[in-house]
Parts: C-alpha cells; structure tokens; sequence
C-alpha cells in the first residue's frame, strides 16, 4: 500500500496534530508516558517513515501501566495500531521503542523523568509533568540510534 496507490482515497495515511486533551480523551486521563509515546511517534513519523502501513512498531518497557502506556502514544503519533498488527509491546527491563520499514530500524530511548512523589495531588502532578513534555524539545525527550 502507498499514497499513489490510495491517491484516489482522501481518508488515507491522515497526518494529525493531537493536544494533551485529544491524548487525555484517547487514554482516559493525560501521563507522561502517552505524551512520550505520542512525541517518539510523531518524530519516527516525520522522520524516518511516513507511511504506518509500511512501518512495524516494538516497545520495549515493563508491560504493565505506567510504561504500558507508551504504546497508546506511539499508536497515535506514528499511526502504527493494534489493528493493523503492526505495533507490540515487547516486556523489558530497559525502556526503548524499535520502528522498522523497509530494511532500516531506528531505536528511540526516552531520557528519564522526574516523577512528582505520591501525594494528595498526585493526579495533577502528573498531568503536569506530562504537559510540561508535551512542550519540550525531541532532543531532551529521548535519545535515537539507527541502522
């Protein structure tokens, strides 16, 4: 499949800028690891792949919630989806997300965060950290090798 192919299709390959509301809505409440999912996708995206049909996504993270949810940031950022069984969560002890299209893979590592401590304002805390990088740099959001 590619855009020449589906030129006739004008609801093929969409490219969509999403707010922290449109990720909070999507995932039922706004952490940071959607917003980095969401930017590393966004980023592989614009530049290493274009097109989600010919891109598989791997990431790599402990399983289970918060790093979990990497995986719902990536769907939206890079268009790679549970639907077209082209994205997976791979249980790790090490935090990567691995994109591969033909032939070439790029490996993006998210740079730590600070998580706010466990308090009465925990909720808001985190969407604070979370809008915060929303904002930032790529560059001081995760690290990138290629091959």
């Amino acid at each position: 499949m590619d855009a020449e192919t589906h030129s006739h299709c004008k609801y093929y390959n969409i490219k969509n800028d999403f707010s922290v509301a449109d990720l909070a809505a999507f995932h039922g409440h706004l952490g940071p690891y959607i917003v980095l999912g969401y930017r590393i996708g966004k980023y592989v995206r614009s530049n290493f792949c274009g097109d989600p049909f010919r891109m598989k996504a791997r990431v790599h993270c402990a399983g289970t919630p918060p790093q979990s949810c990497l995986a719902d940031g990536v769907q939206l950022g890079s268009g790679c989806t549970l639907g077209k069984r082209n994205i997976e969560i791979v249980p790790s002890e090490t935090v990567a997300c691995v994109f591969e299209a033909e032939g070439r893979k790029i490996t993006v590592i998210p740079r730590p965060f600070p998580l706010p401590k466990q308090d009465m304002d925990y909720e808001a805390s985190i969407e604070a950290v979370a809008e915060e990088m929303y904002c930032q740099r790529d560059d001081e959001l995760f690290d990138l090798s290629s091959s």
